[in-house]
């Protein structure tokens, strides 16, 4: 069956950023030549503060896919700047890229990029998020529904039965996976009747020195009583796990995703009950296939569509699917390779990877 989603905006998008005048290469790019396929693709990733899984995993896994593929490439990263993204694609597309594969930073000036690369003969990708009013011609991502599914379950099996007050700290509110990932959580959460909702509120770009200012406010505003929380991601997680533990209620349950070292080892300490992991090779993988789809002038394998509300259309899609990860089976994630057991088990964390057969 075809998988159909539907992805709106919580907040009205951002300025339109117009594309700059470019300048040499970015300091923070890295290309390659595979030399089989006619063409050259441009990845630009968003940053390096939302996630630490852009430049960990989502980088080198892209480089040895496209390599793997035989594909010429260039990855550059935007820092969290929109300007400074349109910057590198307007630099892309000038140097010769056929295929233009982005993480958006917001869907206005990501719809921007995806003009002026139509207006120039590229075909364009969205890369784990869609653009809302875009005009990729694929989108590749996990099901992000899923992904908030998996959390509100994951936190409704950490607080078991007993009534329960919690608070939801969302991703960024021009993040169209965001929205999704509130969804799916409020889907499985909602209709739990012993959990009252006493709080939520989205974190601007996923930033995590705001969603501590944010979770402390809503700390104190309900008198310290939260006792589970739903945290869209384990950037988000770690500063409401900061939070909690300089005021003394260090275990109280908290989800995540991205399976990041630092939420694995906030799980094996017990401050997080759960993440989510999607594993960013399959991920990359899924990108490349499409990238020399496109380059080949074929059409690519999809497993779905996913309504672009402000587009009015069906966007095909490759949806993914994630797995949910609790302390039982963390080892997983390192047996797959996302993470190794030397970033993992150092320290303090030694004893419970031990425990857990993490070698």
């Amino acid at each position: 069956m075809v998988r159909r989603h539907t992805v709106t905006t919580a907040l009205a998008a951002g300025l339109v950023f117009v594309l700059a005048a470019c300048g040499g290469d970015s300091d923070n790019g890295s290309g390659g030549s595979g030399g089989d396929a006619a063409g050259r693709v441009g990845v630009i990733l968003p940053d390096t503060e939302s996630s630490p899984r852009w430049e960990n995993a989502d980088r080198p896994l892209l480089e040895a896919a496209f390599e793997d593929a035989g594909v010429d490439y260039v990855i550059q990263n935007a820092e969290g700047d929109a300007q400074r993204m349109a910057t590198i694609a307007e630099q892309m597309i000038a140097e010769g890229v056929t295929v233009l594969a982005i993480v958006n930073l917001d869907s206005a000036s990501g719809a921007q990029i995806q003009e002026q690369a139509v207006q120039q003969g590229v075909a364009t990708i969205d890369y784990d998020r869609l653009t809302l009013g875009g005009s990729a011609e694929y989108y590749v991502s996990y099901d992000n529904t899923e992904v908030g599914r998996l959390q509100g379950q994951g936190l409704a099996d950490c607080l078991g039965a007993e009534p329960a007050e919690i608070a939801f700290l969302n991703g960024s509110p021009d993040d169209s996976n965001a929205t999704l990932l509130s969804e799916g959580a409020h889907e499985i959460l909602d209709g739990m009747s012993q959990y009252t909702q006493v709080a939520e509120q989205a974190v601007p770009g996923w930033e995590p020195d705001t969603a501590a200012m944010i979770f402390e406010q809503m700390y104190t505003q309900n008198g310290g009583n939260i006792e589970g929380v739903l945290a869209a991601n384990d950037t988000l997680a770690n500063a409401v796990i900061q939070i909690l533990a300089r005021n003394g209620d260090a275990g109280v349950p908290v989800t995540g995703q991205d399976a990041s070292v630092e939420g694995l080892q906030n799980i094996l300490a017990g401050n997080q009950c759960m993440t989510v992991y999607k594993s960013a090779e399959q991920e990359a993988n899924a990108l490349a296939e499409l990238a020399i789809a496109l380059i080949n002038g074929v059409e690519a394998e999809t497993n779905g569509e996913v309504e672009d509300t402000e587009g009015d259309r069906m966007v095909p899609s490759v949806l993914l699917d994630p797995v949910s990860i609790t302390r039982e089976n963390v080892k997983d994630v390192v047996d797959d390779g996302q993470v190794t057991a030397e970033e993992l088990c150092t320290g303090e964390f030694a004893a419970a990877c031990t425990e857990l057969g993490i070698q």
